[in-house]
């Protein structure tokens, strides 16, 4: 049988693609293996038909609850993220990934309280919480609680990751896979330079994951590296041979529009890496965040913006719940 020779199924032998969307319609098209999603893509995805009876259920399950309007609204978020994940799952083989409010995420306490939650709410819907990554962002707090939620047979995917020392503490504690954010640190280093782009292999987001990537495989460490957030599928080419990669439906289909020969760049074979293991205190992690402006910045700047989205969609349930 002769092999297709599109970019994007040069890639599926290599690497495992997943779709970066809340969108049923794009996430059954293009049947990727695993799929994320998060407050931004979900508020995107709510205002589809297609989520408006998940919408409908949650609210009234919500309003039966007790308990003060905030905390009603919160359970309504949470329930429609696993509604929404129950129907991805029905669409791939792989995993999904599911996001605790991004408000928690110097809280770890409350991390653990809503991630065991959502897991709870899968449970309770027949879905095996082994086909669910709970999704955090990378602060100390937040990888204290995935290192908690890990001992618990709780997988996590430690997100808004920035920089090298994040990903160093994440390994450390065991954590199942990181998502390390390839264009926003390239938009971080357009902004902050005279340079209007950069060359693939020479962009700053792609040199992090490489790094990162390099120096889990030289060390041994189990933890998952899957780039995200990409801007061109030059960065997707670069990072070919990652363990995962989660890519937007508009890159997928410039992928999947060249044929052109797409080599392995990464390879768990053949790491390179000066980096070596160590353990991670939070006296360390705090002055390296602190020395790096643009992963200092763009966390901050990350959890501010999905913490908007998850308040506008909280926004959206209440208009609704007023209206029943």
């Amino acid at each position: 049988m002769p092999m297709t020779s599109n970019k994007l199924e040069q890639l599926k032998r290599m690497t495992t693609v997943v779709a970066d969307t809340g969108d049923l319609d794009a996430i059954a098209r293009w049947q990727p293996e695993d799929a994320t999603t998060n407050p931004s893509l979900l508020l995107k995805a709510a205002a589809s038909d297609a989520y408006r009876p998940m919408l409908d259920s949650a609210i009234n399950e919500a309003l039966a609850m007790t308990g003060n309007e905030q905390e009603q609204l919160g359970y309504a978020t949470d329930l429609l993220a696993v509604m929404a994940g129950e129907k991805i799952l029905k669409l791939i083989p792989g995993v999904v990934s599911t996001e605790v409010d991004a408000r928690l995420s110097f809280d770890t306490g409350a991390t653990l309280a809503r991630a065991r939650r959502l897991v709870e709410l899968y449970d309770r819907r027949g879905v095996d919480p082994g086909r669910v990554l709970i999704k955090i962002a990378s602060t100390w707090e937040g990888i204290r609680a995935a290192e908690q939620l890990e001992r618990e047979g709780i997988r996590c995917n430690l997100t808004l990751l920035f920089s090298f020392i994040q990903a160093a503490a994440c390994a450390d504690a065991g954590a199942f896979l990181v998502s390390p954010f390839v264009g926003r640190i390239l938009d971080w280093h357009l902004a902050h330079s005279d340079k209007t782009a950069f060359a693939p292999d020479d962009d700053p987001g792609v040199r992090s994951v490489t790094r990162i990537y390099n120096y889990f495989k030289a060390n041994r460490y189990d933890t998952v590296v899957m780039g995200a957030s990409f801007r061109n599928t030059g960065e997707i080419e670069s990072l070919a041979g990652c363990d995962r990669l989660t890519i937007s439906p508009a890159l997928l289909e410039s992928l999947r529009d060249d044929t052109g020969e797409l080599p392995r760049r990464l390879s768990a074979s053949h790491p390179q890496s000066a980096d070596t293991p160590r353990t991670i205190n939070e006296n360390l992690f705090r002055w390296e965040s602190n020395e790096d402006a643009m992963a200092t910045e763009k966390l901050a700047e990350g959890i501010r913006k999905f913490a908007a989205d998850q308040i506008e969609l909280e926004n959206r349930v209440r208009r609704l719940a007023s209206a029943a």
